[in-house]
């Protein structure tokens, strides 16, 4: 089985591409997701023993957590340190359940894949990108966004370009949708030609090679 790692800074993409693969019947584990469900239940009671009043009716107040952390590196490691290993149990769940149905190909998507070096823990990487003019636009677009808030954001993420730099596969969200499904079905083939082979992080550009143009 192949794993897929699909990963692209705030704005480039990444959820459109995942709905892509998802639609030609890909599993894919959404790291954010997960977070969301385990502070509605597992990690909840745990953020609250840490940090108390910030969990209503047994869900966890995200901004009243992030109030808490937000700029205090000691506090934002214990959240890490809670929450890192549950999501982490619920991808192997979806790995061993992916694997006992045979699927030939899987996707994680995480958005700070190679922030916190979830590249290891894949066989290929996909960054989604555009120019930062066009990320700039959507993100700004999005109610409640301001360019402050969007810098902090940034300032938590790998530069696109190095986050490109470190790809096998690229996705410019930025050409439009026709030709991000063109992508993701050459990267899709790529991925799929490699199944049953002993491979694992090659150098960027090795898997890319059959699928086109980076």
């Amino acid at each position: 089985m192949i794993v897929l790692g699909l990963t692209g800074s705030i704005g480039m993409g990444k959820s459109t591409t995942a709905a892509m693969l998802r639609a030609r019947g890909v599993p894919v584990h959404d790291a954010d997701a997960t977070v969301h469900a385990l502070y509605a239940g597992a990690a909840a009671p745990l953020v609250e023993a840490a940090f108390p009043g910030v969990v209503r009716d047994g869900v966890v107040d995200r901004p009243a957590l992030a109030g808490r952390v937000v700029g205090d590196a000691a506090a934002m490691a214990r959240v890490e340190a809670i929450v890192h290993p549950l999501v982490r149990e619920a991808e192997a769940a979806f790995l061993a359940q992916a694997a006992a149905a045979g699927r030939p190909v899987v996707v994680l998507d995480v958005p700070l894949l190679f922030e916190t070096g979830g590249e290891r823990r894949v066989d290929a990487a996909i960054v989604v990108t555009a120019p930062a003019e066009v990320q700039a636009a959507r993100v700004l677009g999005r109610p409640g966004m301001s360019e402050d808030r969007f810098r902090a954001i940034l300032a938590k993420q790998m530069p696109d370009a190095e986050k490109r730099r470190r790809a096998h596969f690229l996705v410019d969200s930025s050409l439009g949708l026709e030709p991000a499904r063109r992508a993701v079905d050459g990267i899709l083939r790529a991925a799929s030609a490699m199944v049953g082979k002993t491979r694992r992080l090659q150098p960027p550009g090795d898997f890319a090679a059959a699928a086109g143009p980076r």
